[in-house]
């Protein structure tokens, strides 16, 4: 082989150096990318911008995944010049733009994800009220719109008319409908709970119709999980929220305090003072809210005792430290009878016995 046939023949292979090239620049400009957010990353994370940090973090994974697609698509763009079946090749620029497409849409979803979880963090960072109900359910609307958006353009680049899919969409959204009534049941009522915020993550809730009680841990578009107090968790349908009644004990203001105290007949001529009494100490008591209603009233002559009520609340709606202030009030309603030489009635009964009676010759009986 002479040399113009070696000049030939790598005339005739450029195309082999001009692909390696490409692949070796993209590789290169890969590495760059790389070693630049890792050098500057360290250094936003200190400035705290976390809108700049999340968009540094975002943007990382799907600029390399670009990077790659750019390069590997004008390489393949090389070789179709020079391969004998072009067929494949048509596909390259629908190809790479509905890659482009795709990248796009994971760098938004990526960026919303990181401002969702780092606002939330740098709320509760800074002990500022944050409603995680909101901002979760914002941000899947947000994620659904990118998603909707992308697969409309991506039909559109394939050339598929968008026209003619909602059209479809119209179609068979009715047939749809009927299939998973019960799954459009519970993504609406998902969108429900979203607007309507009966509850949010965090809070307790219970349902007198069903037996559901527990802490929200996490309002999905389907199902809410709700950790029971033992500890199980507990996945309801968004659709059941939409027929029963939902108790939401976390935004209660106070606590309340009912409780109903027996005392003896003998004690009937202290009863008013021991109200007064107790009424007083309920009024000087450090947690318990007077600007609510507070009474302590005989309300039955029973048959064997005399029942005055107590009703109060509390300031406090944590229940472990509401548990400690009812029993303080219980042991002072309990001292204050003590003082005024009372006694708590519990269930008796009197038998008269007529005079003349031989109670000797009864007794012998009972034995």
């Amino acid at each position: 082989m002479n040399v113009d046939q070696i000049v030939s023949w790598f005339a005739d292979k450029s195309w082999i150096l001009q692909t390696f090239l490409i692949v070796l620049i993209t590789l290169i400009v890969h590495y760059i990318e790389t070693r630049i957010y890792k050098r500057i990353f360290p250094i936003i994370q200190k400035t705290r911008t976390f809108w700049i940090e999340a968009l540094v973090y975002a943007l990382h994974n799907p600029l390399g995944l670009f990077i790659w697609v750019l390069g590997v698509s004008f390489a393949a763009e090389i070789v179709s010049v020079y391969a004998k079946n072009k067929m494949i090749f048509d596909l390259i620029t629908p190809v790479r733009e509905f890659a482009i497409l795709i990248i796009l849409g994971w760098f938004l979803i990526r960026f919303v994800s990181c401002i969702e979880k780092e606002f939330i963090a740098r709320k509760i960072k800074e002990t500022q009220g944050v409603d995680k109900t909101t901002i979760h359910a914002l941000c899947q609307l947000l994620r659904a719109a990118v998603v909707i958006t992308a697969v409309l353009v991506g039909l559109q680049i394939f050339g598929i008319p968008i026209s003619g899919v909602l059209a479809f969409g119209g179609i068979g959204g009715i047939a749809i409908g009927f299939a998973a009534k019960d799954m459009l049941a519970n993504f609406f009522g998902g969108l429900m709970i979203y607007l309507d915020r009966p509850f949010s993550v965090g809070d307790w809730i219970r349902s007198p119709d069903k037996e559901i009680e527990g802490m929200v841990e996490h309002i999905g578009w389907r199902l809410t999980r709700i950790r029971t107090f033992d500890k199980r968790p507990l996945f309801v349908p968004n659709g059941v929220f939409s027929t029963i009644s939902v108790e939401n004990p976390s935004r209660m203001t106070n606590r309340r305090i009912r409780a109903i105290i027996n005392l003896r007949y003998d004690d009937a001529t202290k009863i008013a003072v021991i109200l007064k009494d107790i009424e007083q100490m309920l009024r000087s008591h450090p947690e318990i809210d007077t600007d609510r209603t507070l009474m302590v009233n005989l309300v039955e002559c029973a048959s064997w005792s005399l029942n005055f009520m107590i009703y109060t609340f509390t300031k406090t709606t944590d229940w472990v430290k509401f548990q400690a202030v009812q029993q303080d009030v219980f042991i002072k309603v309990l001292e204050i009878v003590a003082q005024h030489k009372a006694e708590c009635a519990f269930p008796t009964s009197t038998v008269h016995i007529p005079e003349g009676i031989d109670m000797h010759g009864l007794g012998s009986i009972v034995k």
